[in-house]
């Protein structure tokens, strides 16, 4: 028996999903709550499984909820279920600590799936919103190949910039100069150059 608290603003589509749920094969409804100030004071007294909840709530909003209910219950499983479907919501939701987000127009059906789905370790999205994080993915631009070097790496490699020789270098940063070659090695493989102009170019590109 999955048990499940919600917190939705809207008594007619609180009581909706509190019928619909309640009497789902193997669901239990435990509470809701029309606020997150009365969801974060009840749901843990009610321990359940798992969480609806609802953005756009009186008060606190329902993000900001889910952060707080993660910090007093960290393995509480929540599910985001709302109208909105902007990109900065979504991820808003899942950096608080949310494990799915669903929309409320979605079959009862899959409400229900998506509630046992998260039960067992998954994380469900209704469709449109997979794809909305599957493109933001897609758009975002991979880390530049200065990026990836290290710290020590972009040290080395803007003393080599301006000049000095690996033992120099070495006696610089008080390291061996087998050190120093490791590095620059793995300076070239990052950057994709062969030599120490190629480099101090790519590294002139940036600074």
């Amino acid at each position: 028996m999955i048990t499940l608290s919600l917190i939705e603003d809207q008594r007619e589509m609180r009581e909706s999903l509190v019928e619909c749920l309640g009497h789902a094969p193997g669901l239990r409804c435990v509470g809701a709550h029309a606020t997150a100030e009365d969801g974060l004071r009840e749901i843990p007294r009610e321990n359940p499984d798992v969480v609806l909840m609802d953005i756009n709530l009186p008060g606190m909003n329902g993000i900001q909820c889910v952060a707080r209910l993660k910090e007093q219950m960290p393995k509480i499983q929540v599910l985001m279920l709302t109208t909105y479907d902007d990109g900065d919501l979504i991820f808003d939701s899942l950096r608080a600590g949310a494990n799915g987000y669903l929309l409320k127009n979605m079959p009862q059906q899959e409400l229900v799936q998506a509630v046992q789905q998260v039960q067992a370790g998954g994380a469900p999205m209704s469709l449109q919103i997979a794809r909305k994080v599957i493109n933001h993915f897609h758009k975002a631009k991979p880390a530049s190949e200065l990026e990836q070097l290290t710290a020590r790496e972009l040290e080395i490699l803007r003393l080599l910039a301006k000049g000095h020789m690996y033992k120099e270098i070495a006696d610089h940063l008080a390291i061996s100069m087998s050190t120093v070659r490791t590095h620059i090695s793995a300076v070239y493989e990052k950057l994709h150059v062969h030599s120490r102009t190629e480099a101090a170019m790519k590294l002139a590109e940036r600074e």
